[in-house]
């Protein structure tokens, strides 16, 4: 007996054109949301830094402590960048007397009596070289403020306290011609007592070279006892 008004689906014959997509959907591995979360955050740094690399002059960066925290750009070539370097530490010394350039010098630390004696110039042609080494030792360091007197010919100043001989004959120090007794300009060689006479009767002097040009001792004589001797009104 025929059945009347009973239900029956009836599929549609049309394909479903999404099917492939679905199914290609349906065999990816779900991917992590943390990955997909790390790798937006990673390209929108990247960006980020190559826009504020873009802004920068070539040169870098320095923090400004004037305005405040932060940093700011600076270019190498510009006349007021400078790289921060440590300042050689200096002496300043003043040195006076029988110098080329008398006056204040800066030398380097750790330098020595005769650096500031080179600083000045080295000595004059004044300079009295037997005051000036029985008065300064060349290798003694000098100190910051330090005042060095170069002895010339002549300078009451420049003779020691004492000149008295020492064992072996040599003076300890530069004789005054014009006020040294008999012994002391005994003490200076090729020098006797008939010579040291006539020294003494033959005062006052005005200049070494007058020991010479007076006939008081020869040309040899002075010139071993011309780094040894000085005169003084």
């Amino acid at each position: 007996m025929e059945r009347v008004g009973e239900w029956r689906m009836i599929e549609s014959e049309e394909p479903d054109e999404a099917a492939p997509a679905k199914a290609a959907i349906a065999e990816k591995p779900p991917v992590s949301a943390r990955l997909v979360i790390a790798a937006v955050a990673a390209a929108v740094l990247g960006v980020a830094g190559v826009a504020i690399w873009a802004t920068l002059p070539q040169g870098g960066v320095k923090l400004d402590l004037a305005s405040g925290p932060g940093l700011v750009p600076v270019s190498t070539a510009d006349p007021g960048f400078a790289l921060p370097t440590m300042a050689a530490a200096r002496l300043v010394v003043d040195v006076e007397g029988a110098v080329v350039s008398p006056g204040v010098h800066q030398v380097a630390a750790g330098s020595r009596v005769a650096d500031a004696i080179s600083a000045a110039g080295g000595y004059s042609t004044e300079v009295d070289i037997a005051a000036a080494a029985a008065a300064l030792n060349l290798a003694e360091p000098l100190s910051d403020g330090q005042k060095i007197h170069v002895p010339a010919r002549g300078e009451v100043a420049s003779l020691p306290d004492s000149v008295t001989p020492v064992p072996g004959g040599l003076p300890a120090g530069p004789i005054d011609i014009n006020h040294a007794s008999a012994d002391e300009l005994d003490t200076l060689p090729g020098i006797g007592p008939v010579t040291a006479a006539k020294i003494i009767a033959a005062r006052p002097f005005a200049t070494i070279d007058e020991l010479d040009t007076r006939d008081v001792v020869g040309p040899s004589t002075l010139d071993k006892i011309r780094e040894l001797i000085v005169v003084t009104p």
